[in-house]
């Protein structure tokens, strides 16, 4: 019987750190008049191995088309929360079938609150929901062993 690959018990991360651009966003008419700079950091969680086992782009994610589109979210439809903006990226991230999970910061550096401060951010992680197929999973292709009914591998 082959030897099936043991999880890892801290998964691989790939980082794009200070995606900015202005943009409208904000509960204030005069945030959606005049916009302000924002700037997202993300860090996805997945298996690099296939990838890099065949140096091969096709079995990781392409970080220059992600940032792209995570820039045309940014500087899309305005939202009045960082919290529905940083849900709207990491919705963006998950729909990549290799990513398992995401950390999403967003900074809005010149918020207005009255006092002297350097940067606001909202934070939030988000995982893949657990019923679908893993990278692991995925990179292992149909037929690989035995499933239980919700489709994922028995050991």
């Amino acid at each position: 019987m082959p030897e099936q690959p043991v999880p890892r018990s801290t998964p691989d991360r790939i980082t794009v750190r200070g995606i900015t651009a202005h943009a409208h966003h904000g509960v204030y008419d005069w945030e959606r008049e005049r916009g302000q700079t924002f700037a997202v950091d993300v860090v996805l969680e997945l298996d690099t191995a296939p990838a890099a086992a065949g140096d091969d782009l096709e079995k990781t994610v392409n970080y220059a088309e992600l940032s792209q589109g995570l820039h045309a979210i940014l500087v899309g439809e305005p939202v009045d929360l960082l919290e529905t903006l940083a849900q709207r990226l990491a919705d963006a991230c998950l729909a990549n079938p290799l990513v398992d999970a995401v950390e999403i910061t967003v900074h809005k550096p010149d918020a207005e609150l009255g006092v002297p401060f350097d940067d606001v951010t909202v934070a939030i992680r988000r995982t893949k929901d657990p019923l679908l197929p893993t990278t692991r999973e995925l990179a292992a292709g149909p037929g690989s062993g035995p499933r239980s009914e919700t489709g994922r591998d028995l050991p």
